[in-house]
């Protein structure tokens, strides 16, 4: 197929390599050097209709005034996907201003963090049937090898996939953590001579075992107290949005909102349990980190 692909960040530049190394035709734009194009509009033209453009870029106003550009560029029968961390409500509006002009419209919840241009991308996507089967050679190529339902789901209309995606931010919340609280509890027993090596020695065979577990003791390899890394952690919108939306649907998540606080409580003390979340940030998504006051 050919995409155009709008942002070539951490994420948006990997997914272009996949797509290109799995036979796809993609033209990038961004406002960087690596950009294929010079503008929405060459853009545009360079594609051949009906065109698909695959939005990557931050969620909130960057990616509604890049919805709201496209709107006026495109034809009928195009379709835009949303692949950005967007909040499910702004899916319907994004839905309906490119339905007047007959442009389909995707959201499409992307994990994988840097990581995913190797191992593939877990993909959640919102939208017709019709318009997700016609991008199914994209998704195909940027999710995991293997079962397609194992790193793939349209999991309904339009909104369900980043609704989705939300929901999997707030549990990885939660599931970061539980492990960053469980580090500096072995840290603070003086007689726990290795803490990375406890750690590591989860990672097989036990039931906590997992690839966060395993990003946490690679971070520890690279620093085994962690003495580098502030405990400052920033909450990207996600969490507090799954939070919202466990209230608003009577939902106890307790665990996740429990996660989402102590967050905020990172911005006030320097401890253990935020650095290793952060930590953990900086490894699974190649988010930044604050230094440590030297």
């Amino acid at each position: 197929m050919q995409l155009g692909l709008i942002g070539l960040g951490k994420m948006g530049g990997n997914m272009r390599d996949r797509l290109r190394a799995a036979g796809h035709e993609v033209i990038g734009y961004a406002q960087s050097d690596n950009t294929d194009v010079d503008s929405l509009e060459s853009l545009v033209g360079a594609l051949e209709a009906p065109r698909a453009i695959w939005v990557m870029i931050p969620a909130g106003d960057p990616t509604r005034e890049t919805v709201q550009q496209l709107s006026g560029l495109l034809s009928p029968g195009d379709i835009v996907i949303d692949g950005g961390n967007s909040r499910f409500t702004d899916d319907e509006v994004h839905a309906k201003l490119l339905a007047e002009k007959q442009i389909g419209y995707i959201d499409c919840g992307v994990s994988g963090g840097v990581w995913g241009k190797d191992n593939g991308y877990g993909l959640m996507v919102g939208g017709s049937g019709e318009d997700v089967q016609k991008l199914m050679p994209i998704f195909d190529a940027l999710r995991p090898e293997g079962p397609r339902e194992e790193g793939f789901v349209h999991a309904g209309p339009v909104g369900a996939g980043h609704f989705s995606k939300m929901v999997h931010n707030g549990i990885e919340y939660g599931l970061m953590q539980a492990y960053a609280e469980g580090f500096e509890l072995l840290s603070a027993n003086e007689n726990v001579h290795d803490v990375p090596g406890v750690l590591k020695a989860w990672t097989r065979g036990t039931v906590v075992r997992s690839w966060l577990l395993d990003l946490l003791v690679k971070a520890l390899d690279e620093d085994p107290k962690l003495a580098a890394i502030s405990g400052y952690v920033e909450d990207s919108g996600e969490g507090r949005w799954t939070v919202e939306e466990a209230i608003n649907h009577r939902v106890p998540a307790p665990v996740i909102s429990a996660a989402l606080f102590a967050r905020f409580v990172s911005r006030q003390d320097d401890s253990p349990a935020m650095k290793a979340v952060a930590a953990l940030r900086n490894q699974f998504g190649g988010h930044a980190v604050k230094k440590a006051a030297e």
